[in-house]
């Protein structure tokens, strides 16, 4: 199976100071189609001028990855934590049996915050919310969390068989894509070409696998780039 999905095909969510592009269906927009890859329910590119984002709202039994584009987001939740993330620097919070927290633009680069964020399916229900950040040194393809005890990555996922890896490209530089059930890769940056698919531009999608292992196709850089892939069961 080899699913191609364009920018421009997104859902798109606008209020005021925040855009948001869902590769998902999420909140109003419904697609019985399109729920989730396997465990990933949530893919969304968010937009956040400055001062503006999201105040505090609850989240249960989810795991949450975000990772920073441009700027900086500011994260407080309930249990404590907080933080500040802006590139190179990845997050999880997993939400488990219950926490509140909110997500904003603090304002600290003076221009606009523009993150990933991703929301998967723990193993199990009702766990103890917990929260880790990281920073990292993405190369040609680094794993960033993971819930696959062979591989090392920068933090740990309650969610079995998945991991997200991310790689920055040069121009003409090539990494191959991990052998999995199911990938979803995502151009957060520039523009690739994705073996036995063809150019692809920012903000476009590519989900394979199926019934077979994925075969971990090859990825290279158009220009500079920078991809995010989920190695999903």
């Amino acid at each position: 199976m080899i699913d191609v999905r364009r920018a421009a095909g997104r859902f798109t969510t606008s209020t005021e100071g925040i855009t948001s592009r869902h590769s998902f269906s999420f909140g109003a927009h419904y697609d019985p189609g399109n729920v989730g890859l396997a465990v990933l329910v949530a893919h969304n590119e968010d937009v956040l001028a400055p001062g503006h984002g999201y105040d505090t709202h609850p989240h249960t039994d989810l795991e949450i990855v975000t990772w920073v584009l441009e700027g900086t987001l500011q994260h407080r939740d309930s249990r404590g934590h907080a933080g500040v993330l802006r590139r190179g620097v990845v997050q999880r919070l997993s939400a488990g049996s219950g926490v509140l927290h909110s997500e904003r633009n603090d304002g600290g680069t003076g221009g606009r915050t523009r993150f990933v964020q991703m929301w998967l399916r723990p193993d199990e229900s009702g766990l103890e919310p917990s929260y880790a950040q990281q920073e990292v040194a993405p190369d040609r393809l680094v794993p960033l969390v993971s819930g696959i005890p062979a591989l090392d990555a920068a933090v740990r996922l309650h969610t079995s068989g998945a991991a997200l890896h991310v790689a920055r490209l040069a121009p003409g530089e090539s990494v191959g894509l991990p052998d999995a059930p199911r990938l979803h890769l995502f151009v957060a940056r520039g523009s690739v070409r994705l073996e036995s698919v063809g150019r692809l531009e920012e903000g476009d999608a590519v989900r394979l696998g199926g019934d077979a292992s994925a075969g971990g196709p090859s990825v290279t850089g158009s220009g500079a780039a920078e991809v995010l892939v989920w190695q999903l069961p």
